[in-house]
């Protein structure tokens, strides 16, 4: 089971890592909200710690961005005490809340909890565009050709791009969403960002990339990943 904890007290992420660790866990830190986002598409946890007054992103804007893309229970681990707080953490998508200081009894057992609530471990999936084979799980991109299959690059950030609509196959995904995933909020608006990738994930995986049939873009909306197959 493998908990990220976003928390920027290095104290408490020590702390934490050693008693977590110590249970059977499998742990990974970051101490800002952007480090959080970074590691929570790197590694896909299946539980998120997440303190909401962190530098860069704070902890509602981290919790929006894990939500585009992923269902993994997250608890809120805060010293803010407020019911304001609380409300918009739960309303942001968060699944528990603890305030700080807390029992460490306690956090064991909301995290049994919401352990619970973790489906059964699917396999990265594996989706067909065509001539295209996405292998998540291996990270990898071929093409069948005449020639046999030929293997295509794709940059950490391409690879960003086609996971969220991989994940999201057949709904729109908006451009926020896909920003503020990748780039943060502070880029909530830089359209261009998603022009240039959605265009290079084109050249790469469409037969026709002036013609697009899978990657598919929704005026003013966002994209949407259509014809996948397994």
């Amino acid at each position: 089971m493998k908990i990220l904890i976003a928390d920027d007290d290095p104290q408490i992420l020590r702390a934490l890592r050693i008693t977590l660790t110590a249970k059977g866990y499998q742990i990974f830190t970051a101490a800002n909200g952007t480090e959080a986002i970074s590691a929570a598409v790197d590694h896909h946890p299946d539980i998120f710690l997440i303190d909401l007054g962190m530098p860069k992103l704070d902890g509602i804007e981290v919790i929006h961005g894990i939500r585009g893309w992923s269902q993994a229970p997250i608890l809120v681990v805060s010293g803010r005490a407020g019911a304001a707080d609380k409300v918009e953490a739960l309303d942001a998508g968060a699944d528990d809340y603890i305030t700080k200081p807390f029992a460490v009894d306690e956090l064991l057992a909301r995290i049994r909890a919401l352990t619970r609530r973790v489906p059964q471990e699917e396999a990265a999936p594996v989706v067909h565009l065509g001539t295209v084979t996405i292998d998540l799980a291996a990270h990898s991109v071929t093409r069948e050709t005449p020639g046999g299959q030929k293997q295509i690059r794709l940059t950490p950030t391409e690879w960003q791009f086609i996971e969220i609509l991989i994940r999201n196959a057949g709904k729109l995904v908006t451009r926020q969403t896909i920003l503020t995933t990748i780039w943060g909020t502070e880029h909530a608006e830089d359209t261009g960002y998603l022009r240039l990738y959605i265009s290079q994930l084109r050249r790469k995986l469409e037969e026709d990339p002036a013609n697009p049939m899978y990657l598919l873009t929704e005026p003013g909306m966002g994209y949407r990943l259509e014809g996948v197959t397994t």
